[in-house]
Formats: structure tokens, C-alpha cells, sequence
């Protein structure tokens, strides 16, 4: 019997895997999927415990079998995947109504552009386990504790490609609802969504209590079913041990509550075991599924910031356009991503919310080159992309590679256009603009337009793209050569918005071609459009009459509630608007706080003429990158902007210093030096990597261990490096104790060291528990910590001396 998600009932999945496993006898850096191998009665009499606590579905123990850690245990993906499900599908056999999910973690590397790992290769190397996990009999697909939304996409789109199977996705979040790499809950949504997964949610990362704000929000943004499945509390030390700190009656109690909330999928992670799904089946036995009251919204998203529309206006940046932009043109000729870059972050600060993409020239490659702007500009800034191309093959490649739900300009009522860009959107999670036009052109009246918005939102739903995924365009005409059209395209964004309840979106600029005064054209016909219904214009943000017009408008409209946002942004007139033009370039300190790598360099060597190499690491760099992680920790900004911005100040490092060498000064400053490492156990490196690449654009000498480190190896670099100071990481519960043991051994053999600790798993009752001398949050954390750690450690030096 196929594996279906329902109605009627709550389906319970088990709970914690890698807890089960250390109870019977796991060791510390031991890959927990080579038991499939090795030990396979284990792992079959786990499953069976599950399944007699009441669970529906067993997850394979697979969850990190990915080819890079297939490698280190000297077997293939198939060999650990095919073991996994045959051992599951074992103790499930003679249960008609359980069920075998593939379960699939992230990979362990960083995505480009922050990391690494192209988009592309994150789809192999996902593709390879799925085909494995298919092939062996897996009856649905769950992916899990995800913090990256664009690995997961790669993820979803790799499943996709190779199965049929069902698919769940889960990402793990924090208590403010972001991710670590900095997705939202309402980013996540509308992307998984798009993207057609059966069920989406939240897994791992926190205990229900913790849990519950965030899954209020999943409930309230969705409109498919939800799955959750938290762990047990939050870890904490009782008599010397670290645990988790809910009981399974407690967790029972909390998971139903969910169900109540509506919630259709629930089971546990870390820290729960078979009681805890036991209590939970006693909890849910009677639940029916809960009808929830669901607004699907018209949305589009980067990983952390959505965007609706029809809500409020949305400014649609258009300066990526090369139509009439000298500047533009000879930047894309030139492959300069600089100058894009530059011009996306100028339109994101004078207000615009989505960006329109458009890379087409005749003489370049389209295709690669709309790949590279796209990849690019969704790593320096944090709203939504809408890709615009004519060309098929530039679109889906484009789009297949962006981060989030971007929005593809355009489909429109021809039959190649409907059959080509459609399938695109719906194979890789995109709304579209539908365009107005069909082979006959544009009609000249607002009703034939009103015709083919309603054929291309037909078309849409034929393939399984909702109607809230459609934005119409209703087309806007030169008023100096049709000027008896442009009436009509007031009227049809009108009869659009009344007739076929889909949002709005017009180039508006286009009206004034050939006419003098162009500026009071534009923002006449903008007025006219938004009292027509008109909810997002493609526009200049940068033309302070278009922006004061919209700004005007949101007040009259009611949008604008109590004129609160008209009145600060007018308050302090007159006003200047930034140069768009995008040809100054920035000093220093304003290239490295957005990521521009090719202008921090330009900026350095100018600055060189005029201060000294340690001057502008101390005045311009360290400063940028205080304010950075000052705009990371107010979560301003999230990771992928954090990690562009040490690129950009490395690239300014990389030039100054060579000067310092020359100058006979150290490439490093070697009074900040500091040993780091992943404990013994812990496979995990993520954020200790994210740590090192922040840490030395402070300027400091990282020595990096790397992971699963013995304690032994840490206390040997100490000595041989003489470093003060000393960073450990763990991500596993399991552990925090081989941390406390490296602790232990650093403060018996390296008396004086200084010891700061952090990882997804950390809090500062464990760090105590540890006996660290310093707990950090973050990576900006960490910086902070070490350079206070450091001064602590020279004036307690100073001390001795002078005692």
C-alpha cells in the first residue's frame, strides 16, 4: 500500500536515530551509517522498537550517507543506502500500514557563492542517493535539519529529477525563526511550496516549548500539510551529564498540541527514543486531523526576505536592464559582476523590493551569463530576483540555480511561450508574469487583454501552477505614438484586479518614450495605475518623483496606515537621492560592508597613495566589518551577506599585505593566535569554518585543526604554536562530552591557555559544564570573545609581571 498523507488521521514518524545508537554502543567518530554494514541487527531492532511504540513510519538510517562521507568509510552511497532500506524494509515487513522513509541530512559543505559547492553538484550528489534509495524500496522521501534553503532546493530539485516517491522537507530553526544560513519561516514556505514538496516544516534544533512560536508561523504561511518533529528540550547538564530536558510525557503533552493546532505529521529527534513516541501515540490515537483555514498568498522570496503582493505596493527595480544603459552594456561585455552587483545593492537602498534581472545581448551568452548575474547578486543581497529573458534556455538555467522563489518575466498568450516557460516554473518553484499579448500581438482594447490574462491563468492551473502564482502585465503602449491605448492599459489592469482577483505589474517608464519631459509622464501614468489597482511597477527607485508618487499614493490608498512611513520619509526635506549610475566607486569600508570584492581592491590601492597598510586595516577595514557584525547580530543581515563581506575585506587584506611583508611586518598579527578544532567524534565543520574565514578578516593567526580532532592533537598544536587562546566546536550532543575531555586535557597540559567554545549544541550551561572559559553564539561572537579573551590574557600578564 502506497504511502499517503490524509485526512482523517495524524501520522507519527519515530524518533532520534543517532540517540538509540549511542545507547547501544556507538562510539565517539564513528560513522553512524556504517552500522547498516557492520552491525545491521542493531539498526533492525531499533526500527522494531519504533514500530512497536506506534510509530507509522521508521526512517532508513541514512541520513548522512552522501558520497563525501561515503568516502572516508571506504564504501559507495549504494552500498550504505541499499543496506539501510533492506534492514528497514525487514523489520517492517508483515506491518501492511508502515512505512519506509529514504532520510536525507545536508551534505556537509557550503553552497557557492558563500561556499564551494556549485548548485549543480549539490543536485549529484543528492541525485546519487535517491536513485540508490529508489532503486532498494523506499516508500516515501523525507529530508531534514536543513539550515541552508538553497541545499535544500538542490535537494528537492535532485528528488524530483530521480523519483515519484512522496517528499517531506524539514529545515531546523532557531527561536527567532531563521535558520542558521538565515532562511525565514515564510521564505521556506513559499519556496518548498513552489517547489512541490507533499510536507513541509520544522525538525531537530529545539524542544517543542521552543518550537512553538515557529510553528505557529509554518501553520499560519502554509497551505499543504505540516510535519514536526522536535527534540526532546533543550540539552542541559544534570549530575555531571549532559541531557535533554524534557520528559516523553511532557513532550507527549506538547506534540499534542500541535496536532490541535493542526499540525498532520508529528515524531521526535535528538534526544527522544521509543518511550517518547510511545507516550506521543497515546496522546494522538484519537486526533483527526485538524481543517485549517488557509489564504494562499501571492509571493515570491529570497531565503530571508518574502515579498507578497497585493498587500502593499512593491517597487520592481529595473536598472538591471541593458535596454538604454551604455554603462550596463560595456559591464556585461566586459563579464564585470561588479558593476551589477554595485547597481543591486544602489536599487535595494533607495527602496526598491524586487529586482528585475536582465542580462540579453546579441553578442554575449546569455545563457552563462544570466547564471553567473543571478548567482551573484542573490549572494550580496537579500531581496528577490525577477529573471527576465526571452531566451528558454537562459530562464531555466537562471532559474534553476536561484535561491528561493524568484518570479520569471515572461510568459505570455502565445502557444510556444505558454508551453515553453510554464513547465519551467513549475519544475523549479517560480511564479510568473503573464504578459498581455499573443500572436496577434498586443490588443488595442482593455477587454481582448483581460482574454489572454485569463487564457495564460488557465494554462498556469493545467500544469499545477496556482492562480496566486500568476502576476499580470497588462502592457503599457507609447503614449506619443498610441496614445489612444494607454487608456485601455489603465482599464485592463483594472478589469484584471476586479474579474480575475491576480495581481498587477507595469513597466511604466515605457509610456513617455518620444515625448519631452519624461519624468512627469511617468510618474502621472504610475498615479493613474496604482488608483486602477496597479500593485507593483517596474520603476527607477532611484527617480525621486517616482518613489515620492508611490510614497503619496500608499497614503491616499490607506496602505501607508496613519501616513506613518510618508511622514519619516519626508519629514527631513529636502532629500538627495544616491547615485545610480553605479560608476563612482564606493570607499573602502562601504565595498567591504557589501561584498564587493573587485572595489575593495580598486578602493585599497587608492588609499595606499594616501594612508599606511596597517592604517587602513584599522580605519577603514576593522571598522566595516565591526559594522557588518554589528547589522549580523541584529539580524539585519544573515550569513551569505556576513561571508561576502569577508571576501571582499580579504580581497582588500590580500593587497595590503603584501606592502606589510615588504615593510618586514608579519602577515598575520601573531599576538592574536588561535588554535581551532571540531572535538574528537564530531564529523561536523560547517561552523568552525565559518568561524576561521571571519576570525582571520579580524586579522587573526588561525591554526585549523579541522574535525574530529583527539584531544591529544589540540594539546600538541598549543605547544608547538604557543597560542593563548584556544576554539572548540561541536555540533552533537553526544559530543559535548569528548569537548569537556579536551578541556580537561588543555588545562592540565597547557596551564595558562584560554578556552572558548561554541556549535549549533552549545549554550552557556554546557560551556560552564565543559569548564571553557569562554562560550560564543556565533561567528561574530567568537571574534568578539577571542579579541576580549586576548586583551584579558595581556593584562593578566601585565600583572604577574609587575607583581
Amino acid at each position: 500500500m502506497a504511502f499517503k498523507i490524509t485526512e482523517d488521521r495524524i501520522i507519527l514518524f519515530d524518533g532520534a536515530m543517532g540517540t538509540m545508537m549511542q545507547s547501544k554502543g556507538l562510539k565517539a567518530g564513528f560513522i553512524p551509517e556504517m552500522l547498516n554494514l557492520t552491525h545491521p541487527e542493531i539498526i533492525e531492532s531499533i526500527h522494531r522498537e519504533y514500530i512497536e511504540a506506534g510509530s507509522d513510519v521508521v526512517s532508513a538510517n541514512t541520513f548522512g550517507a552522501n558520497r563525501y562521507k561515503a568516502q572516508r568509510a571506504g564504501h559507495s552511497v549504494k552500498e550504505l543506502v541499499s543496506s539501510a532500506l533492506a534492514i528497514a524494509r525487514k523489520a517492517v515487513s508483515g506491518h501492511n500500514d508502515k512505512y519506509v522513509a529514504l532520510d536525507i541530512g545536508p551534505c556537509g559543505r557550503v553552497m557557492q557563492p558563500a561556499g564551494d559547492l556549485p548548485f549543480d553538484e549539490a543536485v549529484d550528489v543528492f541525485s546519487e542517493i535517491f536513485n540508490a534509495g529508489c532503486d532498494a524500496g523506499a516508500d516515501l522521501i523525507i529530508l531534514e535539519t536543513f539550515t541552508d534553503l538553497y541545499e535544500l532546493k538542490a535537494a528537492i530539485v535532485a528528488a524530483k529529477e530521480n523519483s515519484t516517491l512522496p517528499l517531506l522537507a524539514t529545515m531546523s530553526f532557531e527561536e527567532n525563526g531563521s535558520t542558521f544560513f538565515g532562511a525565514t519561516v515564510e521564505s521556506m514556505v513559499l519556496t518548498l511550496e513552489a517547489l512541490g514538496v507533499d510536507a513541509l516544516g520544522v525538525n531537530c534544533s529545539l524542544g517543542p516549548k521552543q518550537l512553538f512560536p515557529v510553528v505557529k508561523r509554518i501553520l499560519e504561511a502554509s497551505s499543504i500539510p505540516v510535519i514536526v518533529q522536535p527534540n526532546a528540550g533543550l540539552p542541559v547538564v544534570c549530575n555531571g551529564n549532559a541531557r535533554y530536558d524534557i520528559t516523553s510525557a511532557e513532550f507527549a503533552g506538547c506534540i499534542r498540541n500541535f496536532a490541535d493546532m493542526g499540525v498532520a505529521i508529528v515524531g521526535g529527534c535528538c534526544g527522544t527514543n521509543p518511550e517518547y513516541i510511545k507516550q506521543t501515540r497515546e496522546q494522538i490515537k484519537d486526533c483527526k486531523r485538524v481543517k485549517r483555514d488557509m489564504k494562499k498568498r501571492t509571493g515570491i522570496c529570497s531565503p530571508s526576505r518574502p515579498v507578497f503582493f497585493g498587500e502593499d505596493t512593491v517597487i520592481i527595480g529595473e536598472r538591471l536592464n541593458p535596454t538604454g544603459k551604455n554603462a550596463l552594456k560595456a559591464a556585461l561585455r566586459a563579464s564585470d559582476m561588479d558593476f551589477l552587483m554595485h547597481e543591486a545593492i544602489c536599487q535595494q537602498e533607495q527602496g526598491a523590493h524586487v529586482l528585475d534581472v536582465n542580462v540579453g545581448l546579441p553578442d554575449i551568452d546569455e545563457p552563462a551569463m544570466l547564471v553567473k548575474a543571478v548567482t551573484e547578486i542573490q549572494g550580496i543581497t537579500d531581496i528577490p530576483l525577477q529573471i527576465d529573458s526571452s531566451d528558454y534556455d537562459a530562464l531555466e538555467r537562471a532559474v534553476r540555480v536561484y535561491n528561493g522563489k524568484p518570479l520569471i518575466n515572461s510568459v505570455n498568450g502565445k502557444k510556444d511561450s505558454l508551453e515553453r516557460v510554464l513547465p519551467i516554473a513549475k519544475k523549479y518553484g517560480a511564479a510568473v508574469l503573464g504578459l498581455t499579448l499573443d500572436e496577434n500581438g498586443v490588443p488595442e482594447n482593455a477587454e481582448a487583454r483581460l482574454e489572454i490574462a485569463g487564457k495564460i491563468i488557465k494554462a498556469a492551473a493545467e500544469i499545477g501552477i496556482p492562480r496566486e502564482d500568476v502576476l499580470i502585465d497588462c502592457l503599457v503602449v507609447t503614449a506619443s505614438a498610441q496614445q489612444h491605448q494607454v487608456a485601455e492599459t489603465l482599464k485592463a489592469v483594472r478589469l484584471v484586479k476586479e474579474k480575475l482577483g491576480v495581481s498587477t505589474v507595469l513597466g511604466v517608464s515605457n509610456v513617455s518614450f518620444g515625448l519631452p519631459a519624461r519624468p512627469v509622464i511617468n510618474r502621472s501614468m504610475l498615479a493613474m495605475a496604482l488608483m486602477q489597482g496597479l500593485d507593483a511597477p517596474i520603476m527607477n527607485p532611484a527617480d525621486a518623483g517616482m518613489s515620492e508618487t508611490v510614497a503619496a499614493c500608499r497614503v491616499l490608498l490607506g496602505k501607508d496606515v496613519n501616513s506613518s512611513q510618508f511622514i519619516e520619509k519626508f519629514s527631513g526635506l529636502p532629500q538627495t537621492q544616491p547615485a545610480a549610475n553605479g560608476e563612482e566607486i564606493p570607499c573602502l569600508a562601504h565595498a567591504v560592508a557589501h561584498g564587493l570584492k573587485k572595489e575593495a581592491r580598486t578602493a585599497t590601492e587608492k588609499l595606499l597613495g594616501q594612508m599606511e597598510p596597517l592604517e587602513i586595516i584599522e580605519k577603514e577595514i576593522i571598522p566595516a566589518l565591526d559594522m557588518i557584525g554589528a547589522d549580523y547580530e541584529a539580524k539585519k543581515i544573515f550569513l551569505p551577506q556576513l561571508l561576502k563581506s569577508a571576501e571582499a575585506a580579504k580581497a582588500s587584506f590580500e593587497r595590503l599585505r603584501g606592502e606589510l611583508l615588504c615593510d618586514g611586518a608579519v602577515k598575520h598579527d601573531e599576538r592574536k593566535k588561535i588554535v581551532i578544532a571540531t572535538v574528537h567524534g564530531d564529523i561536523h565543520d560547517i561552523g568552525k569554518n565559518i568561524v576561521k574565514v571571519i576570525m582571520e578578516n579580524y586579522n587573526f593567526h588561525v591554526i585549523d585543526l579541522g574535525r574530529d580532532v583527539p584531544p591529544g592533537d589540540v594539546v600538541t598544536a598549543v605547544k608547538e604554536s604557543a597560542a593563548r587562546l584556544v576554539g572548540l566546536s561541536a555540533l552533537m550532543t553526544t559530543t559535548v562530552a569528548s569537548m569537556k575531555t579536551t578541556v580537561g586535557l588543555l588545562k592540565r597540559e597547557c596551564p595558562g591557555v584560554r578556552i572558548l567554545v561554541g556549535g549549533a549544541v552549545l549554550t552557556p550551561d554546557l560551556a560552564e559544564y565543559v569548564g571553557a572559559d569562554y562560550y560564543a553564539k556565533d561567528a561574530i561572537g567568537a571574534v568578539r570573545t577571542a579579541e576580549a579573551a586576548l586583551n584579558e590574557a595581556d593584562l593578566t600578564g601585565r600583572q604577574n609581571i609587575e607583581n
